[in-house]
């Protein structure tokens, strides 16, 4: 039953594709050839000549899309890397098709049309297939499709499992009972009748129909699973394994196929591919601009630093970035010369007397850190990311602050998640810390601009700032 469920949504996420291709298709020559967009130099191709490539069209994109694993039932699968795969795909059939179209001395195909079809066809695809995936979703949440799953295994892995498919109905899981090792049942899975002790495995699968296995062994029982795999090895349920690694993941993990070799990778950081080049993109325009439109102000900064205090102008000091890396981040001077002579590396304070003249207003306007934007230029650090901190301190809080190292996964920032929650200065690390881990779980382009836009408005002057 299940089966001819997945064959269905894969059926209609095809049929769906070939008609938003062939009338994006369309549509690009309508727009190309029938309307004064742009202007017609070498003449306009028949439409018999736009309607017989349509085969070729329809049946490409099928068959990139299907080698692409658009069409798998996949319940786990995010919307933003659904969406990922099908613009590469898109992408990928449409420099196969222009490869074969070259082939073609009968037709060359107009540049201005390719480039409307490719545009027309993606944002169509992508709208028509995340309305049908929220629609799938939705009738699972009903009670449509729904997969019966059984749960092998007990313990905090098994626990934190099932807390979190409680958040997700739309998945359409329905888990009939879980096996444990003693056949006993915890308080967490108390909602999940136990079928008995995992010695009941091949009599649970002979007396009830299960479309898929989950096991969720605690590392103690990892011996066990051994056993457990070869008694379901011939079976045609689907089977998933959830590695108990929870202590010790605390960004997020990913799953690799190298070679037909499932690799778990711990802790990665979220921002490569795309994500990283945008990211970056972003980084070395905004800080170019911002660097022109404020010279005057950092001119005017320089030579009020200069006129108040002996002392060069701008403040260099070692900081921590990305992957451990250090580097000398700059900022406009606002303490003394030798204002840690006798005190060593100390943080500053609310009632921190150690500033020039204008050294407090320059900390309490965030006007000392507009520096910073050469170090983003020069891609020491990002617009936004966690704080860097002093290689002193760095070395002091790792031991102290579970986690404080994984920060460094990413680039080091102006402003971050914590500065705009108002966790700067000298306030609790933790929450800090907190702020920071969260940034890189959910990291996501549009976050970046979103506390961008939070820095404009409540991110410059804080009470925090000293």
């Amino acid at each position: 039953m299940l089966k001819r469920y997945h064959s269905q949504v894969g059926l209609l996420l095809r049929l769906s594709d070939a008609v938003v291709i062939a009338a994006a298709w369309l549509v690009a020559y309508a727009l190309r050839f029938n309307t004064s967009l742009i202007e017609v130099t070498r003449g306009v191709p028949g439409f018999s000549t736009a309607l017989s490539l349509l085969p070729l069209v329809v049946v490409l994109w099928d068959i990139v899309f299907g080698a692409s694993g658009l069409y798998r039932s996949s319940r786990l699968l995010r919307r933003t890397e659904e969406v990922w795969v099908l613009v590469k795909a898109h992408l990928i059939a449409l420099i196969l098709f222009m490869a074969l179209t070259y082939l073609i001395t009968e037709y060359r195909y107009s540049r201005a049309t390719l480039g409307i079809f490719a545009v027309v066809a993606g944002i169509g695809l992508v709208a028509v297939r995340l309305a049908l995936r929220n629609l799938v979703r939705s009738l699972r949440g009903r009670g449509w499709g729904i997969s019966r799953a059984l749960l092998v295994g007990d313990g905090p892995t098994a626990d934190f499992l099932l807390e979190r498919l409680k958040k997700y109905p739309e998945l359409g899981l329905s888990f009939v009972g879980r096996l444990s090792a003693d056949g006993a049942s915890s308080v967490a899975m108390s909602s999940v009748r136990v079928l008995g002790n995992y010695s009941r495995l091949q009599q649970v699968l002979n007396s009830d129909p299960i479309d898929e296995i989950w096991f969720a062994l605690p590392r103690s029982a990892t011996s066990e699973l051994d056993g457990l795999l070869k008694q379901v090895r011939d079976e045609t349920i689907d089977l998933r394994i959830i590695p108990d690694l929870q202590e010790y993941v605390r960004l997020g993990c990913a799953i690799e196929d190298f070679d037909g070799m499932p690799v778990v990778g711990v802790n990665e950081s979220p921002l490569d591919g795309w994500g990283a080049v945008f990211k970056r993109c972003t980084d070395f325009i905004l800080s170019g601009l911002a660097l022109l439109i404020l010279s005057p102000v950092l001119v005017a900064v320089a030579i009020a630093v200069r006129l108040t205090s002996p002392g060069p102008v701008f403040f260099r000091q070692e900081r921590m970035g990305l992957d451990g890396r250090v580097f000398n981040m700059l900022k406009f001077r606002s303490m003394p010369v030798d204002a840690e002579a006798k005190t060593g590396p100390v943080w500053a304070t609310a009632g921190d007397t150690r500033k020039t003249k204008i050294g407090g207003f320059l900390r309490s306007t965030s006007l000392d850190e507009l520096p910073q934007l050469w170090n983003v230029l020069t891609g020491d650090m990002s617009l936004v990311g966690p704080r860097p901190e002093r290689p002193f301190f760095v070395n002091k809080f790792r031991t102290e602050i579970p986690g404080y190292m994984l920060r460094h996964k990413v680039k080091a920032g102006i402003t971050g998640w914590a500065q705009v929650h108002g966790w700067r200065g000298d306030t609790s690390l933790e929450r800090r810390i907190e702020c920071d881990l969260y940034y890189i779980r959910h990291w996501s382009y549009g976050m970046d601009w979103k506390i961008l836009w939070l820095t404009i408005w409540r991110g410059f002057i804080h009470k925090n700032a000293y």
